[in-house]
């Protein structure tokens, strides 16, 4: 998980934007906005395309090189001018050098007939950063997935099917690594059958290159003094290296109807995800509101704890606190969220090195390093210690978050409803049954934290629940100065409604959802060890206020997330994977179909759930994935069962 360089441009006299690492140009100086339509947009036909499609039908494009956006911005405007009502358009593009926010608004302003789509891209380009940048404009109608990341090795991290390239990375001559035979292998694996291609370039490698990836290509008049593009149709055939544990299951055909089991914030934002989808979605949840146990925690921080090593959990946490960020903006700036900042103390030797290396991997502005003294200015409090400053991050109330999302027509919520159990019908619908009725829908999504586990269909989810106690502390004179979110075992929130929030106790064998004043000690003692200073100006309090709720964790700390299978059914069919895990059985994965889970969040549900919901909804709808394959199916469901059957203990 190699870290990103912004963009370093130079302006030049006609105000026209020139990189300096590859001294070539981000367009054609003589338009390139008729530039842009004569190469990708006409080469292909996007503006037929777009007419013959239908309500709920997506058309996905995939781009080499992002630049200022221009391509996406002209595909979106053609999309609205074209496409009928329900069709959604889904463009992928990779970015190695992304452009600073500034930049990116000083580029798009030479183009004010784009402003009504660059606005809504200036408004949510912030923390970008290396990894899956998932943006949803216009309620779900146009996705953008931006792959910060070095084409190579962005590309063959996608999962996609995709039904138009725009190739524009900067010029083979200048940019040679970028129009490799490795990359046209992976646009001829992504290619969905009939895919069209098109590329201000002619060079007869790149032709070549293309043909043998799978792709007709012929020479086509080029824009402004080129003579000469390519343009192409993909006419080799699909590829699918997937193991069919981890295939998607098929495409459902019936009404676009789901229920979606829990209203904490992994529901919630499942069912906004399928909404923007056009499905319609009961939520149904057993307490009177939403966001009634974990989710409902006054204040939650946006903590990243990462690794060093570019493990599957740290891609997913960089992904998704981008993504929660973004969302955040719909939300009351000082009452619902704040970007004050978290700063993740360096309590001791172990967590001083491991605070070293991420600093060393992670250099553009997702962290810094701060010392005792830089971090006590940034806190308002005196601090011991330095460590790592998130300047993009903070606290969120999560309940506020729930009802946003849920802020949708097409989603109906209904409170003080338990399901109890679910069977499938003959019609192939699921239906739920509560204590006096039942209701039935093609698909259903279990997100109930640890009671997920509670049907015969998922009973074998190994999910552990872990009691947390937070404690509220008036604020006071002394404590009004605290300006961060600060982090050791424990943390501190700047206040909110005259309370900040201290936490939270870890109880793996204590139940009952009554605070106890034994964990409000520890969570004092927790501040302590933040800033001494600051706990001396709380002072001795007769009694201490809290909340308790469940956190909910799998044993690998990842949460599981996608389609649910028949373990019984996966034991029998896979069991050679017993005397050789190397083997691909080809048979296909006995799918529960219509069956999904979104839990196991633990205490990172502000930054992993949000981007889960689009991840069950990319699963449903064959969407390219919001993350990388390989971290989708970290997070799958049946890594559990697979592992049973390949270790013999299933």
């Amino acid at each position: 998980m190699s870290d990103i360089q912004r963009a370093e441009i130079d302006w030049d006299s006609d105000g026209l934007p020139r990189s300096r690492a590859f001294g070539d140009i981000y367009f054609s100086k003589a338009s390139g906005l008729d530039e842009t339509r004569h190469v990708f947009l006409s080469h292909n036909t996007l503006a037929e395309r777009f007419s013959r499609l239908h309500a709920n039908d997506i058309f996905t494009i995939g781009e080499t090189g992002f630049g200022t956006g221009l391509n996406f911005l002209c595909a979106w405007q053609a999309f609205e001018v074209h496409a009928k009502p329900g069709a959604r358009l889904h463009f992928i593009s990779a970015e190695c050098f992304p452009l600073t926010r500034p930049d990116l608004e000083r580029a798009l302003a030479l183009w004010p007939e784009l402003a009504a789509f660059s606005g809504q891209l200036l408004s949510q380009y912030q923390a970008v950063h290396t990894g899956f940048q998932r943006f949803v404009f216009d309620n779900g109608r146009v996705t953008l997935t931006l792959i910060v990341d070095d084409v190579q090795e962005a590309f063959p991290a996608l999962d996609a099917r995709v039904d138009a390239w725009f190739l524009d990375g900067f010029a083979p001559a200048k940019n040679p690594d970028m129009w490799s035979a490795q990359l046209f292998n992976e646009l001829g694996r992504l290619s969905a059958p009939g895919a069209t291609l098109a590329t201000f370039t002619c060079a007869g490698f790149v032709r070549r290159g293309l043909v043998d990836a799978g792709f007709a290509m012929r020479k086509v008049r080029g824009f402004g003094h080129k003579r000469e593009m390519l343009a192409g149709q993909f006419t080799g055939a699909p590829k699918n290296s997937y193991k069919p544990w981890y295939a998607r299951p098929t495409r459902l055909t019936s009404r676009r109807e789901a229920v979606v089991i829990g209203a904490g914030l992994a529901g919630c934002a499942t069912a906004r995800s399928l909404a923007n989808r056009g499905w319609s979605v009961t939520l149904i949840e057993r307490h009177a509101t939403v966001a009634a146990e974990a989710s409902g925690n006054p204040q939650g921080v946006l903590y990243l704890k990462l690794s060093a090593h570019g493990t599957s959990l740290t891609k997913l946490v960089v992904d998704g606190f981008c993504f929660t960020r973004r969302l955040l903006e719909r939300l009351h700036k000082g009452q619902e969220w704040d970007e004050c900042g978290v700063l993740q103390l360096a309590f001791d030797n172990k967590e001083t090195r491991r605070h070293a290396a991420l600093a060393e991997r992670f250099r553009s502005g997702l962290l810094q390093t701060v010392d005792a003294q830089t971090a006590s200015s940034n806190a308002g409090v005196e601090l011991a210690a330095g460590g790592l400053f998130f300047p993009e991050a903070g606290w969120v109330h999560p309940p506020a978050l729930c009802r946003t999302l849920l802020d949708h027509p097409s989603i109906t919520v209904r409170t003080c409803t338990e399901a109890l159990s679910l069977s499938r019908k003959d019609s192939g619908d699921w239906q739920v049954a509560m204590a006096d009725t039942s209701i039935c829908a093609p698909v259903v999504i279990i997100a109930s934290a640890a009671d997920s586990a509670r049907f015969c269909q998922t009973a074998a989810l190994p999910l552990k629940r872990i009691r947390g106690q937070i404690s509220y502390v008036p604020r006071t004179t002394e404590t009004d100065g605290l300006k961060t979110v600060v982090c050791a075992e424990g943390y501190v929130a700047p206040a909110r409604e005259g309370l900040h929030t201290l936490g939270a106790s870890f109880e793996f064998n204590t139940e009952g959802f009554e605070p106890s004043e034994r964990e409000h000690r520890h969570n004092l003692h927790l501040l302590e060890e933040i800033s001494p200073p600051l706990r001396r100006s709380i002072g001795d309090l007769p009694r201490l206020e809290g909340r308790v709720a469940y956190r909910c964790t799998s044993p690998d700390y990842l949460p599981i997330v996608g389609p649910l299978a028949d373990n019984d059914a996966f034991a029998e069919r896979y069991a050679a994977l017993a005397r050789d895990a190397r083997q691909v059985p080809d048979a296909p994965c006995p799918w529960l179909d219509g069956l999904y889970v979104n839990t196991a969040h633990g205490s990172r549900g502000l930054i992993t759930a949000p981007l889960s919901g689009e991840l069950l909804a990319a699963w449903l709808e064959n969407e390219p994935l919001p993350i990388p394959r390989t971290v989708a199916e970290a997070c799958h469901p049946n890594r559990f069962v697979l592992r049973r059957v390949v270790r013999g203990t299933n």
